[in-house]
């Protein structure tokens, strides 16, 4: 079970929330608002994408697995629904029709439909074509449609962009159901909670209060637990003494001290402590120049449809930018072209002096699936990570991050996404740098190690490039916030993401498909009908061309063997004696890591800038 994971809820009338806590063993039952089960078991700890007791526990709520021991009861009239992490829409020839099925007789159809256009589906696309975040849009759809009495949401917000988020927020706001969400979403579950329970150690505390000041309670418990526990560490120490030192004569009540002093041992050993915190530290690199990137009016397009147009921004040592806009607005893009990665087709790009790039991808591409974890930290054939200047063994560094030395050999495939979070992390701080470059840091990452890497990243002493869709860890971290304006426009505002939205006056832009106002929506119909003429040439109005269709098709091939390459390359570059050995083939594999990334890049956007226009013109 993963540490730092949370579950919470809210209830329109009677509110109620779970939460399970952040660095402890568990194995709980708990009942609220006409619900009750009992999970029996043996406390585990494994990463929060396994059937971990929360989400056990949610399960035996919604009745898809039998609970060991107890009872589960609900009121015979109430209607649930549960969004499982992973939803299954096997065996649906449509999303409208895998959506529709969770309907009861006398629900909407409308609202179904209503829901898929709000969420950017129209309903009529094959569930095998789906990308994660479209199937977990479709299994929202699914269960909000009916209006249920009771809520089951595990992860609601994994794989959303910030504007489905949002939405998300105030249409779960708007219902009377009861609401128990397990997320690890912080910003997510203030909006929404009313209540919390922490499911710590086999049983369950309750605060009376939303999970915005469950931090703060928890804490108080977890100090007054220390304290009970240096008491009791006090009291067997005098009880030793006694025995060792006390009237031998008196038998019979040495025999009864003794006793004693072995129930405190016991109850001390009882006492379970917190488990390992992740050590999380930036291997620090020589200091970069004042100027560290400097972009004067760049510009970037795919065809016809702009992706950074006329951006201009000076970053300097010690900044800490943060970029948010809807999925497909080129965020990656942008930051390729402000590290020099992708050439703008106008404007210019300065980099500053002694930059050391570090970076982390937001797929995780890097990761080798026939990888070692061992191998994957040491870049192979050695048994020492540098760190900081200094070499730790790799079994030490691994323990720093929460993984025991019988997983060293475990291949990158059979980790978890926390897992991998995790690791990739460790791989990216392990580097030398000033320059951090983060695309999505927080993706899979239990709320504990989520308060690690924010403080790492304000301690850190060189410049910082982050894209997340984690509002909370925006505020804590950015110094200023790149917002997806539309039509390729980037603006700058200062502050967090809070701190923006003041500025802006919203949040991140509408989902695609929905009008913000007319006269946007007149811009992004002239933009759809200036792409559909830019076939080279369609075959049929309203339809792909030839060439069009060819690409969709292979493209994803072609992007599953740049990535391939992608990985090899970064492998070879964190070998961390390959530089010392060869520094010229060091610099002919950053040269082809460079070429990659960019054609990496390209062919993502010409697949996204395709698939766009095959939806509007099939929609």
């Amino acid at each position: 079970m993963s540490p730092g994971r949370f579950m919470a809820a809210s209830r329109a009338q009677s509110p109620s929330a779970v939460a399970h806590g952040p660095v402890h063993r568990y194995a709980a039952g708990h009942g609220a608002d006409g619900i009750h089960e009992h999970a029996a078991g043996t406390p585990v700890r494994g990463d929060g994408n396994h059937d971990c007791r929360p989400r056990r526990l949610l399960r035996i709520a919604a009745g898809e697995i039998q609970p060991d021991g107890g009872k589960r009861f609900f009121q015979p009239d109430a209607s649930v629904r549960y969004l499982a992490q992973e939803p299954d829409l096997s065996g649906f020839e449509t999303v409208l029709a895998y959506v529709e099925a969770g309907l009861g007789p006398s629900d909407d159809e409308y609202r179904a439909r209503y829901l898929l256009e709000q969420l950017g589906l129209s309903g009529e696309e094959h569930p095998s074509t789906l990308s994660g975040g479209e199937s977990r849009r479709a299994a929202l759809a699914r269960v909000l449609a009916p209006e249920p009495d009771i809520l089951l949401l595990d992860e609601p917000t994994n794989h959303l962009d910030l504007p489905a988020i949002e939405w998300l927020e105030s249409e779960l706001s708007s219902l009377r159901s009861a609401l128990v969400i397990i997320s690890h979403d912080r910003r997510f579950l203030q909006n929404l909670s009313r209540s919390t329970v922490w499911l710590d150690r086999g049983r369950t505390r309750r605060l009376d209060r939303g999970f915005g000041e469950f931090e703060a309670w928890r804490d108080q418990l977890i100090e007054e637990e220390e304290r009970d526990r240096h008491k009791l560490a006090r009291q067997i120490v005098n009880e030793e003494h006694w025995v060792r030192h006390g009237v031998s004569g008196r038998r019979k009540r040495n025999m009864g001290r003794m006793a004693r002093l072995d129930d405190l041992r016991k109850e001390l050993r009882e006492a379970r402590k917190m488990m390992g915190d992740v050590k999380m530290a930036a291997t620090e690199g020589r200091v970069s120049g004042k100027l560290v990137v400097e972009a004067e009016r760049i510009n970037k397009a795919y065809g016809e449809r702009p992706i950074v147009r006329d951006f201009s921004i000076r970053i300097l040592r010690g900044d800490r930018i943060g970029i948010v806009g809807p999925n497909g607005a080129g965020k990656t893009t942008l930051i390729s072209l402000l590290t020099g990665v992708l050439a703008p087709e106008s404007g210019t790009v300065k980099l500053g002096a002694n930059l050391q790039l570090a970076s982390l991808d937001q797929k995780r591409m890097s990761l080798a699936a026939d990888m070692t974890l061992k191998d994957a930290l040491t870049g192979g054939g050695s048994d020492f990570v540098e760190v900081n200047g200094e070499r730790k063994h790799v079994i030490g560094y691994m323990k720093d991050f929460l993984f025991g030395p019988e997983q060293a050999r475990t291949p990158v495939s059979r980790l978890s996404g926390g897992e991998r979070g995790r690791l990739t992390l460790a791989r990216a701080l392990a580097l030398p740098s000033n320059f951090l470059v983060l695309d999505e840091p927080t993706n899979d990452l239990d709320l504990e190690t989520l308060d690690l890497l924010q403080e790492m990243l304000m301690d850190y002493p060189g410049t910082l490039i982050v894209v997340s869709h984690d509002r909370d860890f925006l505020d804590r971290v950015a110094t200023s916030v790149i917002v997806a304006e539309g039509e390729g426009k980037w603006l700058e505002y200062a502050g967090g993401y809070s701190d923006m939205v003041a500025q802006r006056g919203v949040g991140v832009a509408a989902l695609a498909g929905t009008k913000t106002n007319p006269a946007a929506a007149k811009r992004a119909s002239k933009e759809d009908d200036q792409e559909s003429r830019t076939t080279s040439p369609p075959a049929k109005k309203g339809r792909l061309s030839f060439k069009q269709k060819h690409a969709l098709e292979t493209l994803p091939a072609r992007m599953d063997e740049l990535s391939l390459m992608k990985g090899k390359l970064q492998a070879r570059l964190e070998d961390p004696e390959f530089y010392s050995k060869d520094a010229e083939g060091f610099a002919k594999v950053m040269a082809a890591m460079a070429k990659v990334e960019a054609e990496l890049n390209a062919a993502e956007e010409e697949w996204l800038a395709l698939e766009v226009l095959r939806e509007e013109l099939e929609g």
